[in-house]
């Protein structure tokens, strides 16, 4: 091609791209664009107005949603316990190419909103204001999303349940199976955790678990799913990682761990986790997967506990 072609086609593009970065910012639709580590890169006036926030580079879209949480702003959570509402929102996030919805804003406004996700994860957000649209039929379509989200979630943790981090799996195990794509996976379990309800009861005990989650939840990326498998056992699958970056992830993890303090009347007292790390192979069923990983999680707790082990 003629290098003054090229240049004129340069020159279009760039000139598309700027009329089309002008259109989105004078929208009065919300948009917003966020990265593969859910952080925002983007977003126009009408979104910045609505959710109170300013895309620095920084900024995750859970800071946003407690920002907003403890200020009255952005999304109505009708929930009792937010943390737990947005564990379970944070879990679904993400997980589809795209995705549509209702959602009530604090201010009273009633959006539709769409997320759409690329292959290398970044997510663009666009939402419209349909408060003047009738509302026939609302109610019974909430009624049938809440149970949708019942259904996948774990309704102590609000992470995702066994059945809905298990489907996860096996989306990930397809990609595998035609090599477009890698998954590791780590079976985790709290170490002596019958201690904790034996001594403190399971009020303490409940609140150990929900610390785990969210320790769990804070390693792992939007692309990345994590879940409670029952009791003090839960799952993390990592995509697209090596061996070596999945190890880094786990240990960070484990590290998080020994730190916390989940307890507030009892600041001193701390708890480890053990780990089962395996990689899926072309072929591989869920069964054999989380066969392996655990038993690299049975060799972790016979070794002493509060470390991890890859399946032979």
């Amino acid at each position: 091609m003629d290098p003054a072609e090229l240049s004129r086609d340069d020159a279009e593009q760039a000139l598309i791209a700027q009329r089309l970065l002008a259109l989105h910012e004078a929208s009065p639709k919300l948009l917003a664009l966020f990265d593969n580590h859910d952080v925002l890169r983007f977003a126009n006036e009408a979104f910045c107005q609505s959710f109170d926030v300013q895309p620095d580079g920084c900024i995750t879209w859970l800071d946003m949603m407690r920002r907003n949480l403890a200020s009255g702003r952005g999304s109505k959570v009708n929930a009792p316990e937010p943390e737990t509402w947005l564990a379970g929102a944070a879990s679904r996030r993400g997980k589809q190419p795209f995705r549509a919805f209702e959602a009530d804003l604090i201010d009273g406004r009633w959006i539709w909103m769409t997320e759409t996700v690329d292959e290398q994860g970044w997510m663009l957000c666009s939402a419209s204001d349909i408060t003047a649209l009738k509302i026939e039929g609302r109610a019974l379509r909430q009624e049938r999303d809440r149970a949708l989200r019942a259904a996948q979630t774990d309704p102590m943790t609000g992470i995702s349940n066994r059945a809905h981090v298990l489907q996860q799996m096996q989306e990930q195990l397809s990609r595998v199976q035609i090599g477009a794509g890698q998954l590791a996976v780590a079976l985790l379990d709290l170490d002596h955790f019958k201690r904790i309800n034996d001594t403190l009861g399971h009020g303490a005990g409940d609140a150990v678990i929900c610390d785990f989650a969210r320790q769990l939840q804070a390693s792992s990326r939007r692309v990345d799913a994590c879940g409670r498998m029952g009791g003090e056992e839960f799952v993390l699958l990592l995509v697209d990682v090596s061996a070596e970056q999945a190890q880094a992830v786990v240990e960070r993890l484990l590290a998080r761990t020994r730190q916390a303090s989940p307890l507030a009347e009892q600041p001193s007292l701390h708890y480890t986790a053990s780990a089962g790390l395996t990689l899926a192979r072309p072929g591989d069923t869920i069964a054999e997967l989380c066969h392996r990983a655990d038993e690299a999680l049975y060799q972790a707790k016979a070794a002493g506990r509060d470390r991890w082990q890859w399946a032979d």
